[in-house]
């Protein structure tokens, strides 16, 4: 009896102990958040005089210019109409912005929490011409991984940076999850000639990088986040309207379109869906690997993945995967790998394959016989920390961590950079 008794007063000490943790104020220093309100984010939208690249991300081109993602804050307008002398003409600011797509004369962008529709057809004098918004996820900028978090209120606004600082909050719970739209950990991020961001060289669509999360097929505007779909109508470019959302997966970092299909990179492997009704995409097959980061871009029937290790993108495996793809996208067979040091993204025109590879700089090979690419390497620039690509028409485009390249390739044996674009750090 003196045991059973031991035991209850037991239990009732460890149930009030933890009914007072549930009302327990602690103070620590923390990650503190730094708020823009809903109201002044929706008047962020603003052309302004040209500004220097700081941060740069993914990268776009339409029509002789190229749109530089500036991360969180906007984007960059190159006229690149002459390639050995590129002009930086314009900035438009765009709180929040990652990811874009063109279609016609309409520049999509996302800003936070809201896709908005800016009308570039004065490139002088780009102006928002319609907004939609609460559409994608609540997301949280990069912070100081050595301290915690305090307390996120989404009711006062969208997150635009954090202070360090001591905060006294009550603790109902210990982890606030950090998702960051359109965020590569500790990359640069946006395919190679195919429909939309990957996609040909037509008007009416422009074309991005192997790191895109937004996309463009028929009428249609998605933009993926880490599970969901997100899909618009934009049969009127400047009046895009939601049509609806649907899951596609777990860790999904990238998009490519390709013949009626969306081929998703996530960090466990390929999904491909069908598009040919585009309001449903439907589910065809996955191809599994290791898990890692992993842009993917597609050509005459094989899909080209990087694979990267390290950080967030787990294990230690850095490498290039070549996947031949069957007619039906059901049964596809991966036919080689060759192992790199830590591959970002990658492109590809013709038989002439361009990949990112970190530290490594980028490497250009012809992949004719995907058996043997390495034995195939046609130039290598080291000394650039390299992170995506687009080639097109006989120049290529690379963002990196010093800035913007631009590449001559129209003669495969004497490909010759002809233009940069530095980054401006304060010393």
């Amino acid at each position: 009896m003196k045991t059973i008794k031991n035991i209850i007063l037991l239990l009732f000490i460890t149930l009030a102990f933890s009914s007072c943790m549930d009302e327990y104020t602690e103070e620590f220093t923390a990650n503190s958040p730094i708020y823009l309100s809903y109201e002044d984010l929706r008047q962020g939208v603003k052309s302004v005089n040209a500004t220097d690249l700081v941060n740069p991300g993914k990268i776009y081109f339409k029509d002789g210019y190229l749109f530089v993602v500036e991360q969180f804050a906007g984007v960059h307008i190159i006229d690149n109409q002459n390639p050995a002398d590129p002009q930086n003409i314009g900035f438009i600011e765009i709180p929040g912005n990652v990811d874009i797509a063109i279609k016609e004369n309409i520049l999509y962008a996302d800003s936070y929490i809201d896709l908005v529709a800016i009308d570039i057809s004065d490139i002088n004098n780009p102006t928002e011409v319609d907004r939609v918004e609460d559409v994608l996820p609540y997301t949280l900028p990069p912070a100081d991984e050595d301290y915690r978090f305090a307390e996120v209120d989404e009711e006062k606004g969208v997150v635009t940076g954090w202070e360090i600082k001591k905060v006294r909050q009550e603790m109902e719970y210990h982890y606030y999850p950090i998702y960051r739209w359109g965020y590569a950990e500790d990359a640069m991020y946006d395919a190679a000639p195919g429909l939309s961001n990957g996609g040909g060289q037509s008007s009416t669509f422009g074309v991005g990088g192997s790191m895109a999360r937004f996309g463009l097929y028929d009428d249609y505007l998605y933009a993926v986040d880490e599970a969901n779909l997100h899909v618009f109508d934009v049969k009127a470019p400047e009046s895009p309207s939601e049509i609806g959302q649907q899951n596609v997966g777990w860790n999904v970092e990238t998009m490519f379109i390709y013949d009626d299909h969306m081929f998703l990179g996530t960090q466990s492997g390929m999904r491909i869906f069908n598009i040919e009704v585009p309001t449903y995409p439907v589910y065809v097959s996955d191809f599994w690997h290791i898990t890692s980061c992993d842009p993917v871009v597609i050509a005459d029937g094989y899909a080209y993945v990087t694979l990267r290790g390290g950080t967030t993108c787990g294990s230690t495996v850095n490498r290039l995967d070549v996947i031949e793809l069957t007619d039906d996208y059901v049964d596809n067979d991966l036919i080689a790998s060759y192992p790199m040091d830590g591959p970002y993204g990658l492109g590809i025109e013709g038989d002439v394959l361009f990949v990112c590879d970190g530290d490594a700089g980028l490497k250009v090979y012809n992949a004719e016989d995907k058996t043997a690419i390495d034995d195939h390497m046609i130039s290598h620039f080291a000394n650039i920390n390299t992170y995506d690509v687009i080639p097109l028409n006989g120049y290529l485009f690379m963002i990196g961590d010093d800035g913007f390249y631009q590449y001559d390739y129209s003669d495969l044996q004497n490909i010759t950079q002809v233009s940069h674009i530095p980054v401006f750090r304060e010393d």
